[in-house]
């Protein structure tokens, strides 16, 4: 993300720019939460902690609440989250989920044109069940398999929904959001990759910013919203 936020800085795209860097580390303490422990977000939401290694998503669902205030025309988040990710598509290329399918195939065509390879994972609401908790709104993972969609189902909980700016919570015309899981490291060098750290998906992720930017951002509204309301459970 800093990667990218230089990018759009150097290259001066006509854009206003947020960043937040929600970092956290699991460390044994005293005060650390535990299994069963209920955990408040900025936005009121609560989940019931049923693995402490899923840590990252809590202080990222706390900066989306927090990246949404303003009601931005385009939200990205982008973490080493889920080993699930890795299973699902290797440690050569990025997971993403959006909101948006026709935002979420246009990073995943950029990024193959460009060799930065993304690829896009169903955010199907039919595994939404499967954070349901008996005593909070959710659980922080889920417990039917499918970690890295349950994962970015998570998350979405933490979007606003709008129908327009400084307007209360609404059903509809949810902001705009890509939401990438990534390795972010090389095991083996390859060419113009060499072993150690790599900032994958930086370069696609920049086009998609540099396009939506020259739009004057991405549709809030229209027939993407009803995306991944296939299979709901009620």
């Amino acid at each position: 993300i800093l990667g990218l936020a230089y990018m759009i800085m150097a290259s001066k795209l006509p854009i206003r720019l947020r960043v937040l860097i929600p970092a956290v580390e699991n460390s044994v303490d005293a005060r650390a939460y535990r299994n069963g422990d209920i955990i408040q977000a900025r936005n009121g939401k609560t989940s019931e902690i049923m693995t402490t290694d899923a840590e990252g998503r809590l202080v990222l669902a706390d900066a989306l609440v927090e990246a949404d205030s303003e009601d931005p025309d385009l939200i990205i988040d982008a973490a080493t989250l889920t080993g699930a990710a890795r299973v699902a598509v290797g440690t050569e290329m990025s997971a993403i989920w959006s909101n948006k399918e026709a935002l979420g195939r246009r990073l995943q065509d950029i990024s193959w044109e460009i060799n930065d390879p993304c690829w896009m994972m169903p955010l199907y609401a039919g595994y939404r069940k499967h954070l349901k908790s008996n005593l909070a709104d959710l659980r922080n993972t889920g417990n039917g398999g499918s970690g890295s969609i349950t994962a970015a189902l998570y998350l979405q909980e933490f979007l606003q929904k709008r129908s327009s700016p400084g307007t209360s919570l609404q059903k509809h015309k949810a902001t705009p959001w890509i939401h990438m899981d990534f390795m972010g490291s090389n095991n083996g060098g390859r060419p113009g990759r060499p072993e150690g750290g790599d900032a994958q998906g930086m370069r696609a992720l920049f086009e998609v910013v540099k396009e939506v930017g020259a739009k004057g951002g991405w549709p809030k509204d229209g027939k993407e919203e009803e995306e991944g309301e296939e299979g709901k459970d009620e």
